[in-house]
């Protein structure tokens, strides 16, 4: 009997403590407390070793500033937006109060020098990818959440080492876990022509030091300050359908010159020095342009080493400011509250609002958390397709015709609070455009969710999504 107490003394004090230090996060709380119910002692360790939230620590806050110095070169050789009245959509011109949540919420501005090209599949982006890398004269500055040690993935390594034995600057960085089958040898080549490369947070230190939850799940590719490159797509032969069970991989990717080129370099020297504690500095990192493009663009970073949460909210914000529809396009869709509420408010005021969602998951358990979420934003007015041709990858977000988003962030809680990452918001007519047209192409390989016959699927299933949801704050 006094083990009983005992044993149900230590658990109450685990339970205490996570509603102690969670109380700011109710759901985490809760998941948190589940996982301690299920596995006790086993959960609070997990606890101890996952929760720590990340942004408190010192060094962190540190090495999140952006470096000054760079800063007043990327403004001096920028052409800035500083008034709503410079972008092209009227109506985004006459909301001072989103232009100036944007502007101030992120670390870079709106700017008006850039020419984008937008890819929807695998094949497209590597070629374009590609093709920028052996174009390359001075440094190429690239980061994948994935790399694989497949075709796709050693062309890539072959390529920059390539470009390394003619005297570029090589740069390539991976995260620990999201690369986690990575062997050392795969980078030999790369190494032996005088290239570089870094892990973002290992595994097993990042375990140690606390740090296993905070993943950087940015896709960046910068050359020569000139070009660069965001999305979803990483390095494996998956991307290119190559998957067995998955198939026709959709996703979006974003090629940008000009000004907002600037922003994808900064993210990467920031990681760069995060992952390493070096900090690479030379002019042309951020050289003069010649680009003739005029679209307005803004890079928007994400991550525990940011003040506040930017990407969500800045999602939260353009959702709020709709006025005639929301368009998303988004592989895992775990919606923060307000986001939810946005959403729900703005389908139940006549909205269009559309959600695309794969048929064919990934990762199940997150799959399942996504469709918990399903029956009451359909039941507010939502529509919701789930596509059908292969796996939908691509987070892709239009609102009205004043803006759209593409990047790296998906639409779930990790992406919002846990993650590095990184989104490039577009507002030029024909880019927003394009991101619409990838939207309606992808509906008609889609089918849409009816409310009444989802409402009919068993109990089973039932059970799943709410055992995922009650989990989903921690996937």
């Amino acid at each position: 009997m006094t083990w009983i107490v005992l044993f149900l003394l230590v658990i109450l004090f685990q339970a205490a403590t996570i509603l102690l230090l969670e109380f700011r996060r109710p759901a985490h709380a809760t998941a948190w407390l589940f996982i301690l119910f299920l596995f006790p002692l086993v959960g609070f360790i997990l606890y101890y070793f996952l929760a720590h939230e990340y942004r408190r620590s010192r060094s962190v806050k540190r090495r999140g500033r952006m470096d000054e110095r760079r800063r007043a070169i990327r403004l001096r050789k920028s052409t800035l937006l500083t008034r709503p009245s410079q972008l092209p959509d009227e109506k985004l011109s006459e909301n001072g109060r989103l232009f100036r949540m944007l502007v101030k919420g992120g670390e870079f501005p709106i700017t008006g020098a850039n020419r984008t090209r937008l890819f929807n599949n695998g094949h497209d982006t590597y070629d374009a990818m590609l093709e920028a890398i052996r174009s390359a004269k001075h440094h190429i500055h690239m980061s994948s959440y994935i790399v694989r040690d497949d075709h796709m993935g050693r062309l890539f390594r072959d390529t920059l080492a390539d470009k390394a034995r003619q005297g570029v600057e090589v740069r390539f960085l991976f995260d620990g876990l999201g690369s986690y089958k990575l062997k050392a040898a795969y980078f030999k080549p790369l190494l032996e022509a005088g290239g570089r490369f870094a892990c973002f947070f290992p595994i097993r230190i990042s375990f140690l030091k606390k740090r296993l939850n905070y993943r950087n799940h940015r896709k960046i590719l910068v050359v020569d300050g000139l070009k660069g490159f965001v999305g979803g797509i990483n390095l494996g032969d998956e991307y290119v359908g190559k998957d067995r069970r998955l198939g026709y991989w959709r996703d979006t990717h974003l090629e940008i010159e000009g000004d907002a080129v600037y922003g994808l370099q900064e993210v990467f020297l920031k990681d760069w020095e995060l992952a390493t504690k070096e900090r690479p500095s030379h002019p042309d990192y951020f050289p003069d342009h010649a680009c003739e493009g005029r679209e307005p663009v803004q890079i928007v970073s994400g991550g525990p080493n940011r003040r506040g949460d930017a990407i969500h909210d800045a999602v939260y914000a353009l959702i709020s400011s709709a006025r005639e529809r929301i368009w998303i396009t988004t592989p895992y869709f775990i919606p923060s509250a307000a986001i939810s509420m946005a959403l729900h408010d703005a389908a139940m005021s006549g909205l269009d609002v559309r959600i695309l969602i794969p048929s064919i998951p990934d990762t199940y358990l997150v799959h399942w958390a996504t469709l918990s979420y399903v029956e009451e934003l359909m039941k507010s007015g939502v529509r919701v397709w789930q596509y059908q041709k292969g796996f939908v990858h691509a987070k892709t977000i239009v609102i009205d015709k004043m803006a759209a988003t593409v990047g790296t962030a998906n639409m779930d809680l990790r992406s919002f609070f846990s993650n590095f990452e990184l989104n490039a918001h577009l507002f030029d007519a024909e880019a927003i455009s394009r991101v619409e047209n990838h939207f309606l192409e992808d509906l008609q390989d889609s089918t849409e969710m009816r409310l009444q016959l989802f409402r009919e699927r068993s109990k089973k299933q039932k059970t799943r999504e709410a055992l995922a949801r009650l989990l989903s704050p921690l996937l």
